[in-house]
């Protein structure tokens, strides 16, 4: 054998096993399909949140429809934990183990995310834009293969602050939040801006998702003497809060939390006129905002609500959400160019540079780099007036962490 034709077969032969280690290397793809887990609420406490899993099962069915990506069909399989962290535990190890999906994604809930992410980071399978704000999903040291997607709670948090110092230098800010890394990260972010303030100015109160009402500790808030109010919550537990404080004839400034604002699951069950004049922070567009009537993303998201989930109440800000995350998610899969190994999927994850989505704000990208697991770090104000969100000063970028 010459030694160009034993240079050759000894590169053949290294082809030949590498192809072999990225097959062993990609559990959860074949030659023509990608499987993809997901948790989420369908029943329970949070199952109005149901609907995101439900709007990123056609979403996929739909890229399916379109010949797939890199001409792989994806396997989408989203299964009910009931917002019950050991319900999430067993669902995700029938995933990673059983059904030996590729990676998870949009998985729902802090508590619920929080049970699975060490076994996940040493498992070193892709834990993709989870769907909650908890400030944690950003550590990029700690849980490397684990990553966010919308803004940051304790960001959030930080931007009501700035507004209620400006407009109430001397407030007495109330604080209701679940009991949980969800909740704590909006004490947490007032507390970075008041400093050694925050005993002095905040009276808290915390409930658990297994509360059947937030009644009491509403009532015993407002008996405190604030004259602000910042509710973190899921949307039963919003709506709840709304109905209470109206009924109290309590009239604080109230901020509300961006994840329990969408008409359909939270302002409508509350009573639409009890919420009037409550604020909260947006990144995503508002289908019950006139001035998305004519806009080109919104209208494309109307066009697959149409086609692909008729019947489906348009006015619930979680299709929106969902329609944002799937296609963040289509946009890493076409960066693989095909290659679909868990290290090259991270890889494109953090490589997001300027993403824009058709259902974000004007001025609101994507951005991910390998110490930055915030994909999304900017928010805008905005009021409720009864029928809708309307969004009042400029984009705020927070710290994103």
């Amino acid at each position: 054998m010459t030694g160009r034709n034993a240079y050759l077969a000894a590169a053949m032969l290294v082809a030949a096993v590498t192809t072999g280690a990225t097959a062993a290397d990609t559990p959860g793809v074949t030659a023509t399909e990608i499987k993809i887990g997901n948790t989420v609420p369908y029943s329970g406490p949070a199952s109005s949140y149901g609907v995101l899993g439900k709007l990123e099962s056609a979403y996929f069915g739909m890229v399916n429809e379109q010949g797939g990506v890199a001409g792989h069909k994806i396997d989408f399989i989203s299964l009910d934990d009931n917002y019950s962290p050991p319900k999430t535990v067993e669902q995700i190890r029938r995933l990673v183990e059983q059904e030996q999906v590729a990676f998870t994604f949009g998985t729902l809930g802090t508590p619920t995310n929080s049970a699975i992410v060490r076994y996940m980071n040493q498992k070193k399978v892709p834990h993709l834009f989870v769907s909650t704000g908890a400030d944690k999903w950003g550590d990029y040291k700690q849980t490397p293969w684990t990553i966010g997607w919308q803004p940051s709670y304790r960001t959030e948090a930080q931007i009501y602050t700035k507004y209620m110092l400006q407009q109430k230098p001397n407030a007495k800010l109330a604080i209701l939040y679940q009991n949980d890394d969800f909740g704590k990260d909006y004490p947490n972010g007032v507390k970075d801006v008041l400093g050694d303030k925050f005993d002095k100015m905040v009276v808290t109160a915390t409930y658990e998702t297994t509360d059947p009402t937030v009644d009491s500790q509403i009532t015993t808030l407002q008996a405190s003497g604030a004259d602000v109010l910042l509710v973190a919550a899921i949307p039963k537990f919003a709506a709840q809060a709304i109905r209470k404080v109206h009924d109290l004839n309590w009239k604080p400034m109230f901020f509300m939390s961006n994840v329990a604002i969408s008409v359909g699951a939270v302002m409508n069950p509350a009573g639409p006129e009890n919420g009037i004049g409550i604020i909260s922070a947006a990144y995503l567009k508002d289908s019950s905002d006139p001035t998305w009537k004519d806009d080109a993303g919104m209208n494309e998201w109307r066009a697959f609500m149409t086609k692909y989930m008729p019947g489906a109440d348009q006015t619930d800000g979680g299709y929106i959400a969902a329609y944002g995350l799937s296609k963040t998610m289509r946009q890493v899969l076409e960066q693989c160019n095909g290659d679909f190994s868990r290290a090259n999927i991270m890889k494109q994850v953090t490589n997001l540079h300027d993403v824009e989505s058709p259902v974000l704000l004007p001025g609101i990208k994507l951005n991910t780099s390998p110490t930055n697991y915030h994909p999304i770090t900017a928010m805008q104000l905005e009021k409720w007036d009864g029928r809708t969100w309307v969004l009042f000063g400029n984009v705020i970028q927070g710290a994103g962490s």
